[in-house]
């Protein structure tokens, strides 16, 4: 393990903004966040696979009314999100290393907000449906934790998985699809967005590639 990925894991045990195994909080915060972690209690807001957490760090400096959480499995990536949020004093911008199939273990029904989808791996294959997380097993699992009127949102730079994304949610009989675009860069939905923007998305963006975006609201 090199030196640097040591340093990050080091960060994220000291880290006040980190949530992971071997740390009090791991094991008791499920439906307590407000209560025992965040500064102020306010609505909660997940980022699935937040990868660097550009996003949570974005959204929550953005949002000052709402506190953010950034779920990762890699302590590498999230230790940068933490890093940043720290160094810009949010309070309101957090971080849980686990996956996404243990989030039972950390959050009750109908706890949160939004859920925030950036960028996922599209598993384009038939034998990779299983993966995606807009098929039905992980909105499904979404529906668990959002609460009535809670919102739902993908970005994605892959067409086939707004395509794929945009027939599921359709087609679920609890969400209803409030907004899409298949071009974000140019359509008024881009405001919701706040500039933000993954490195990876900086590079397609500048490519000439287009982002794709989708609002759902949970109807029960």
């Amino acid at each position: 393990m090199s030196r640097r990925k040591l340093h990050r894991f080091q960060h994220n045990q000291e880290a006040v903004n980190v949530i992971e195994g071997g740390k009090p909080l791991y094991t008791t915060i499920k439906g307590k966040w407000n209560e025992l972690h965040f500064e102020k209690a306010q609505p909660l807001v997940l980022e699935l696979a937040c990868g660097k957490g550009e996003y949570t760090v974005g959204l929550a400096e953005n949002i000052p009314d709402k506190n953010f959480i950034g779920i990762d499995i890699k302590g590498d990536r999230i230790a940068r999100g933490s890093k940043r949020a720290l160094d810009k004093g949010l309070t309101n911008a957090s971080f849980l290393r686990t996956g996404i199939q243990y989030l039972d273990e950390f959050f009750e029904d109908k706890e949160v907000d939004e859920i925030w989808l950036i960028h996922p791996d599209p598993q384009p294959s038939e034998k990779q449906e299983k993966k995606r997380l807009t098929n039905q097993h992980f909105l499904n699992l979404y529906k668990k934790y959002l609460r009535k009127d809670g919102l739902f949102r993908l970005k994605t730079d892959s067409p086939f998985l707004y395509e794929y994304s945009l027939e599921m949610l359709k087609n679920d009989p609890d969400f209803e699809v409030l907004t899409y675009t298949n071009d974000l860069y140019n359509s008024p939905l881009l405001e919701e967005h706040y500039g933000i923007q993954t490195h990876y998305e900086q590079l397609w963006v500048e490519k000439g590639y287009t982002i794709n975006y989708i609002t759902a609201r949970l109807k029960v």
